[in-house]
């Protein structure tokens, strides 16, 4: 399971209906599932009596799952290259080189038909970094016993990974359930292998339906749930009260890497399908705009003058892609999707990854202020590893600003230090040189921020350039002024800023007034 201060992420899936089959014949029965024997192990009211009838119908179909990997490692240059002793402790030569090592990973999974497939997340079963190679994977299924197991299909974007145990014909195994009927407060239990221990069952609530965790992505859309969730519950189920998947734990939100009762599973409804796919052998094709987008935050809101959570807004738009040859541009509000709204639970990457490349589709959008729509044709999106190439350059260079000596502030800039916390100095040919943009930019150069304010909470320094406020270009320190005192006669109690930083694509970026 993957962490994070803020998100630990780790995918799993989900799909259709139904619990555990016994795979002894063609006719598998469906043993425990019938409505009649469940009402024994559920009251119709209040809390379950015990959860060990349906863990014990459930747990032989939960297995653990481990890698073996050949990891590459980057080792220092030898100090005795280029002397007599160069040889003697098996060394590189000044540039150093690289060496491999053993490695496992460890994580959950489960078996969905009698003859060995097993679902589980991508990530268990991927090496750790370039240049690393799987050897080996391993089922273990709750009675010990071992199968070596075949990737049959994998999917970065969703995380989910479908295997196969060979010769196998008559192990138990689950179903998906339907995700849609889940409700906040229903009873969940999540069997898995949290840190290597083994078989170990957790129960609890439902959260939240639909959680966005702010990750981004196409499939950020996921099962809140307070079940104890820990690493190595990665690929493991989730389960309704009827036996049912109905998610695969896939993250939790930890400051200390532990569970803290806030665990997200991905929803069967979402899972089912691309594992069906990845069983059949079948590409998994998603739609694409080309845009960089961020949620409407309540400072991005105000600076438009827009009510919060309802849109997203586009950041840049890639050059021939679907987005830009249906006139999409930066600072536009897209607040629907072919008919659906764009909302915090319903995101826009998530609506057009799952539209079929080659649909036209409508995209209804807020630009200065108005309303208006646009067709797109929509694209087909690249795979994960061609979008992390296309980002590659793109990252913030801890350098020094370029300015190199602070400029002189002008005296008359009283409001905007006031307002916005940041100075600011007119883009000269010398200071584009400075920094190294070219002389056709226009706009004003931050030569100093205020730590407290909210612009340096958001990252902003010297050495930024202001392109435009309020989508009106600034060229002078009394064109901010201006776009200042025009937001707040609105009533707006933030400013948009386009902001380019030496080597990275322009951003809006909201800055709370004072």
């Amino acid at each position: 399971m993957r962490y994070a201060y803020g998100l630990t992420s780790a995918i799993l899936l989900g799909g259709s209906a139904l619990a555990l089959f016994t795979g002894n014949s063609a006719g598998a029965q469906v043993a425990q599932n019938d409505a009649g024997e469940m009402s024994q192990v559920v009251p119709l009211t209040g809390a379950p009596a015990s959860f060990a009838d349906l863990t014990a119908q459930l747990q032989p179909a939960v297995v653990n799952i481990s890698t073996r990997q050949k990891v590459r490692l980057q080792t220092g240059a030898n100090p005795f290259a280029g002397t007599p002793f160069e040889g003697l402790f098996g060394g590189q030569g000044q540039g150093g080189g690289t060496a491999t090592r053993e490695a496992q990973s460890l994580g959950s999974g489960f078996v969905i038909s009698a003859d060995g497939y097993v679902v589980t997340n991508n990530h268990v079963i991927s090496p750790e970094g370039p240049g690393s190679t799987i050897e080996a994977i391993t089922v273990t299924m709750p009675d010990g016993t071992e199968y070596p197991a075949k990737l049959i299909g994998k999917d970065a974007a969703s995380d989910l990974a479908v295997l196969k145990i060979d010769g196998k014909r008559d192990l138990p195994f689950v179903r998906f359930g339907d995700s849609r009927q889940a409700r906040v407060g229903d009873w969940v239990v999540a069997i898995g292998n949290p840190f290597g221990l083994g078989g170990t069952v957790t129960s609890g609530i439902i959260s939240s339906v639909y959680r966005n965790t702010g990750t981004g992505g196409a499939y950020d859309r996921y099962l809140q749930t307070d079940a104890a969730i820990n690493r190595g519950n990665s690929g493991g189920p989730m389960f309704d009260m009827k036996g049912n998947v109905i998610g695969i734990n896939n993250a939790i939100f930890s400051p200390t890497g532990g569970s803290v009762g806030i665990g997200f599973a991905i929803p069967a409804e979402i899972a089912a399908p691309i594992v069906e796919k990845l069983r059949a052998g079948q590409a998994i094709e998603r739609g694409y705009l080309g845009v960089q987008i961020q949620p409407l935050s309540e400072d991005l809101a105000q600076s438009l003058g827009l009510p919060r959570n309802r849109g997203e807004f586009i950041q840049s738009v890639e050059p021939a892609q679907p987005a830009a040859k249906a006139g999409l541009q930066s600072g536009d509000v897209v607040v629907k999707v072919n008919g659906k709204d764009v909302t915090p639970e319903q995101t826009l990457s998530f609506i057009v990854a799952n539209i079929p490349p080659g649909s036209r589709i409508p995209l209804e959008l807020i630009r200065d202020g108005r309303r208006l729509t646009v067709n797109a044709v929509v694209g087909k999106r690249p795979s994960e590893e061609e979008l992390a190439a296309s980002r590659f350059g793109n990252e913030d260079p801890e350098a020094a600003d370029g300015l190199g000596r602070t400029p002189n502030v002008p005296s008359d800039q009283g409001l905007i230090e006031k307002a916005s916390g940041v100075a600011v100095v007119p883009l000269t040919a010398t200071i584009a040189r400075q920094l190294g943009v070219s002389d056709g930019i226009e706009g004003l150069v931050i030569s100093a921020v205020d730590g407290s304010s909210d612009a340096g909470s958001k990252g902003l320094r010297r050495g930024d350039i202001i392109l435009s406020a309020n989508n009106r270009p600034v060229r002078t320190s009394a064109d901010l002024e201006a776009a200042i005192r025009a937001a707040q006669s609105d009533g707006r109690q933030a400013l948009l800023l386009r902001v380019q930083r030496r080597g990275q694509p322009a951003a809006f970026i909201p800055v709370r007034l004072r």
